[in-house]
């Protein structure tokens, strides 16, 4: 019931003019809204360069400062461990945590600073109907939830992000820069980032990441083909993008190969015709030909197809012999059979005359029926197994959809990531033995997956880290469409049979309890367990008054500083937090002396968090001289016991590092 706001009009029409001069902004209440850059303006009306702010090389948008405190603000979180949703919890090295990705990504700083050799990242696409994060560092719950603007019992950080939105691209830009900060403190100097990514943020993704990694970190991408659609407007995009990046260049030599597809194909096909027609090479090369005619470009084979020739060796590829230099070697090369000189390239020979003869002894060239062809080279298959990475790579979209579906008795996800893909871009990146390999968007599992893969193909032992918010799949429902919205549906079904919570955080652990069990039947030595853990609250109680504020007779009425619902393990996990160990160290748990004793990585931490810790426990944990040992701090009667704790540690094991919590 206002007039029309006239800013907003001309701000349209100078869209119109000057499309290039347009920005984002904030209003006075925090509100986007479409803005004029006067400076550019005035350039667009002057004939000579009109003078403005000092300019630089720069991605810059509405909320890049918020985007940067939020990667810097610390949180008051744990990790807790959800033993009864874990495979394997004592033994695995993998961890699959549920919650914010930004808030796993701050606690892990510590245990895995350096330690990370893949990061892939598989974030919302901004189509205009995907969720992105609304990050906020509120003070309670309900804060959060009021600022998320979902309110359901999780709490869970999501809001759509139309196009319509004046900060569309903005919004994006803010959800990644933190994550991408935080994710580079823990690649190791060799490391490498991958990144998924399709044409609505490709561009802003490649220089975010320059911003972050350096711009020398971006190393190239390659082009997945994973679709044969036709009905989009202007051009119809067939394909998404792997983008990467390396940490360090002098740590990590792009010494990236993979062996060609299609090859045992290839090989079979080719002893086929050895059988049928023996040692008459040109009818090899004949029904080679034809066998070749069959493979569309799509296929791996197609791009071996001029491997056609075949000889006592194996298969080969009659290549170019011509000289690289015009004229320099110049000579007389007698053909086998007929004895008279072959046909010359126009450049001359690519080898002087020994070597030539050399190589003619040897059988390493190719003549042709008489001297009247030029003779090539034979550059064997079985010598080029292995290339470079390649930048495009032919994918059936359709194919990892039916093999989860498979995996699971009916569709639950849509457009899952191809495990086999990433499994091969993982050992072609050299992810071996020892290697971690984290995803913070993990959704349906697929590169988690792809971790076991590798192992099984490869007898590698590399692990995983999966990070998955408690997406609610009945909002997801409301929002979707089509075939989505049906697969959906099968998701909340099959999770809501099994007593499990309707989250995409649950479609991950299923698949990963389900593509363990396939994995294991194939090969029995690959570690297919995962350690469930949750992000929550810390597990020390809220403190309402400080020491100063607190008579000292009133200490024995007050509550105990940890949370009544956090077990000792809970306890433990927080403890290797601030102590920076890895989350994956295998742990027992002993009885002494009556007393609850958690043991890790046979005494790299010894702890105990009982009510009442006895003397005579204490004298047994420092006889075992660990690296470190944590009490509960109200665990001991008074403060003298405590001190006399400290003390019996100085004397019996001093390297140990006691803590009371």
């Amino acid at each position: 019931m206002t007039s029309p706001d006239l800013t907003d009009g001309n701000i349209n029409k100078l869209a119109e003019l000057f499309p290039s001069v347009v920005t984002e902004s904030l209003d006075a209440e925090g509100n986007p809204k479409k803005a004029i850059d006067f400076d550019l303006l005035r350039q667009e009306l002057s004939d000579h360069l009109v003078e403005g702010p000092q300019e630089r090389y720069q991605l810059n948008w509405p909320g890049k400062r918020a985007a940067a405190f939020a990667a810097n603000a610390p949180i008051a979180k744990t990790l807790r461990p959800v033993r009864e949703e874990s495979v394997d919890f004592d033994t695995t090295k993998n961890l699959f945590i549920e919650g914010d990705n930004l808030e796993a990504l701050k606690l892990l700083q510590e245990s895995y600073l350096g330690k990370v050799k893949l990061i892939y990242v598989d974030p919302p696409y901004n189509t205009g109907s995907d969720f992105v994060y609304a990050d906020s560092f509120a003070s309670t719950k309900q804060d959060e939830l009021k600022a998320s603007g979902q309110l359901n019992e999780e709490g869970v950080p999501l809001v759509t992000n139309p196009k319509a939105n004046g900060r569309y691209h903005s919004n994006w830009l803010t959800m990644m820069y933190p994550r991408l900060k935080l994710a580079r403190n823990l690649l190791a100097d060799d490391g490498v980032l991958v990144v998924s990514i399709d044409e609505n943020e490709h561009g802003n993704l490649v220089n975010l990441g320059r911003e972050v990694f350096g711009t020398a970190a971006y190393v190239g991408e390659i082009v997945v083909k994973n679709s044969s659609k036709n009905d989009q407007d202007y051009i119809s995009m067939q394909h998404e993008y792997l983008v990467f990046f390396v940490r360090d260049k002098e740590s990590n030599r792009g010494d990236w190969v993979e062996r060609k597809d299609g090859l045992d194909k290839i090989y079979a096909a080719f002893e086929r015709f050895k059988q049928e027609f023996g040692a008459d090479w040109t009818a090899i090369n004949a029904a080679a030909k034809t066998w070749y005619k069959q493979f569309p470009p799509a296929d791996p084979v197609y791009a071996s197809k001029h491997y056609t020739w075949m000889d006592e060796r194996g298969i080969y590829f009659a290549d170019n012999i011509s000289g690289p230099n015009d004229g320099q070697y110049i000579y007389d090369l007698p053909h086998p059979v007929t004895g008279q000189p072959c046909k010359m390239p126009s450049t001359g020979w690519r080898y002087p005359q020994s070597s030539m003869q050399e190589r003619v002894r040897s059988g390493l060239v190719h003549f042709g029926p008489d001297h009247s062809t030029v003779p090539n080279n034979k550059t064997y298959l079985a010598n080029t197994e292995y290339q470079s990475l390649t930048s495009i790579r032919y994918v059936d979209g359709r194919a990892a959809s039916k093999r989860l579906a498979t995996l699971f008795g009916s569709k639950v996800f849509t457009n899952p990531k191809d495990e086999l893909l990433l499994r091969d871009i993982y050992q072609a990146l050299g992810v071996g033995s020892g290697d971690i390999v984290l995803d913070m968007f993990a959704g349906s599992g697929s590169a988690l997956h792809a971790v076991w893969e590798l192992n099984a193909s490869t007898g590698s032992e590399a692990s995983f880290i999966g990070i998955q918010v408690a997406e609610d799949l009945a909002e997801s429902l409301k929002t979707a469409k089509g075939a989505a919205k049906k697969i959906t549906a099968n998701s909340i079904k099959l999770l809501t049979g099994l007593g499990k919570p309707a989250t995409v955080a649950e479609i991950g652990k299923e698949r990963l309890r389900l593509a363990g069990q396939n994995v294991a039947e194939k090969v029995a030595t690959v570690d297919v367990g995962f350690r469930s853990l949750e992000i929550d609250t810390s597990n020390m109680a809220d403190v309402l008054r400080g020491p100063d504020e607190t008579e000292q007779l009133a200490l024995s009425e007050l509550e105990g500083s940890v949370k009544p619902d956090r077990s000792g393990e809970d306890l433990l996990f927080q403890v290797m937090l601030d102590w920076g160990l890895e989350l994956t160290m295998p742990i027992t748990v002993e009885q002494i002396d009556g007393h609850e004793v958690f043991v890790v990585e046979d005494g790299a931490l010894v702890a105990c968090f009982d009510a009442e810790v006895s003397p005579e426990l204490v004298c047994v944990i420092a006889g075992r001289e660990p690296l470190r040992a944590v009490f509960r701090d109200s665990g001991f009667a008074s403060d003298d016991a405590r001190i006399n704790a400290e003390q019996v540690f100085r004397e019996v094991s001093p390297a140990t590092d006691v803590k009371a919590i």
